[in-house]
């Protein structure tokens, strides 16, 4: 076989437009509290998910009290929380209880903290499903800054985490965007505490009921400032400006002349861009870091067409995330599903710069070889952004096959020392 090479640098990329093609990864559109694989498994209405490294969504499924992982198959399992029931527990796996989980943020270790808001705490579950109350009194709802359960929250919801463990919290009906140390310690990072739209620094800003946070690369932090249907941005020095939004409508415009109605949650991709659940208006927004406004997803339907760009659609979408390799993910909490929208800017590159890893025979008609220089996770989607196969692998020549896959356009992603590479290989 003719070793035609394919050689990606990990230095320059050059980057083609990949369609942001919306499937649903798991949920059988009705309620229920299913595990199961991809349709066959249930949700009882979603509200937040976040990803690892390795590809698997947690999703606090809200309805039915539990904290629930999908892998990049589709395979759902419950780690956290008895099924249907409403409680306060704190012990280990099914054994624990929430009351309306709402945001869940995964941290470096792998603990995954939990916005549980009904019970208006913040929750942490260990990798071994050691559930414990990180922050807030049980059942109690007050803006107490202090540190662990001495402080308060009023309905907490979306949660999100930075580089150096803070964790951030909105703060639903106290205005609030609040900020937890890794040791506990909770102080007001933004808000009055009063519903309000004021641009300002830390407590003399003012939103109104803060529903869904997320942080990005450069540190800034940005906000779902749901009954003001604005997005606003905070920086690291809690200074907080309005990114784009005024009043509830519908309009894809740069800054304050765009119009949301409801957003309710956002997340970051690795260029600072936003993407925004515009709940009522059934969408999933983009923004730039300039703060132009375009839809990226839906249509203003209220249904679960899966479909690319507009021609899919949304009921209630909430409480997204972005993976490694730049899918994104979220709770479609009407549809009972968790939704994927494929990776819209995967990157091939023809540099020969600096390190290479090598992908050959291009095209190919049965197998794809892959010299790696140290260890790496590699993903193969098929041209509709499906994963078909997802694993770590070695340094040295590893070998994937396309044996049982249709002829056609596949994308390797390699994931090498948190830097990322996309590369188009043609079966025929």
């Amino acid at each position: 076989m003719k070793k035609t090479l394919l050689s990606i640098s990990l230095i320059a990329l050059t980057t083609i437009a990949f369609a942001q093609n919306v499937t649903s990864l798991a949920g059988s559109g009705s309620q229920g509290t299913v595990n199961a694989t991809g349709p066959a498994a249930s949700f009882n209405a979603p509200s937040g998910t976040c990803s690892d490294p390795s590809g698997n969504i947690y999703v606090a499924d809200r309805g039915n009290h539990t904290i629930r992982m999908v892998t990049p198959g589709g395979v759902v399992t419950t780690i956290a929380g008895q099924a249907a029931v409403a409680g306060t527990v704190d012990a280990t796996g099914t054994a624990a209880s929430f009351n309306m989980p709402f945001g869940v943020c995964r941290d470096a270790s792998g603990n995954l903290f939990v916005t549980d808001e009904q019970n208006h705490t913040i929750r942490k579950i260990t990798p071994a499903g050691v559930v414990t109350t990180f922050a807030g009194q049980v059942g109690v709802t007050g803006s107490t800054d202090a540190t662990g359960t001495a402080a308060s929250f009023n309905f907490p919801r979306g949660i999100c985490i930075d580089g150096s463990g803070n964790l951030y919290v909105a703060d639903f009906f106290n205005h609030k965007i609040r900020k937890i140390t890794p040791a506990g310690v909770v102080t007001t990072f933004a808000g009055t505490g009063s519903s309000g739209n004021v641009n300002a620094t830390g407590t003399a800003a003012s939103f109104n009921r803060p529903s869904g946070v997320c942080i990005d690369f450069a540190g800034d932090l940005y906000v779902a400032d749901q009954l003001n249907h604005r997005i606003r941005k905070i920086t690291p020095a809690a200074v907080v400006t309005t990114l784009a939004g005024s009043t509830s409508g519908f309009v894809d415009a740069t800054g304050t002349a765009a119009r949301f109605n409801l957003p309710y949650g956002v997340c970051a991709d690795a260029s600072n861009t936003i993407y925004v659940c515009d709940f009522n208006n059934q969408r999933v927004r983009k923004i730039t870091p300039a703060g132009v406004v375009t839809t990226f997803a839906g249509n203003g339907t209220a249904s679960g067409v899966d479909g690319v760009g507009t021609g899919a659609t949304f009921n209630g979408p909430i409480g997204p995330c972005i993976d490694a390799i730049g899918n994104i993910y979220l709770a479609d909490q009407f549809n009972h599903k968790i939704r994927r929208i494929s990776n819209p800017t995967a990157g091939i590159t023809e540099n020969t710069a600096n390190t290479k890893i090598e992908v050959y025979p291009n095209p190919t008609t049965d197998v794809i070889n892959i010299d790696l220089k140290s260890a790496s996770k590699v993903t193969v989607t098929n041209s509709l952004g499906q994963i078909v196969t997802e694993q770590t692998m070695n340094a040295g020549k590893q070998t994937i096959s396309l044996q049982n896959h249709a002829k056609g356009i596949y994308f390797v992603t390699i994931l090498q020392n948190e830097k990322q590479q996309t590369t188009k290989v043609v079966k025929d």
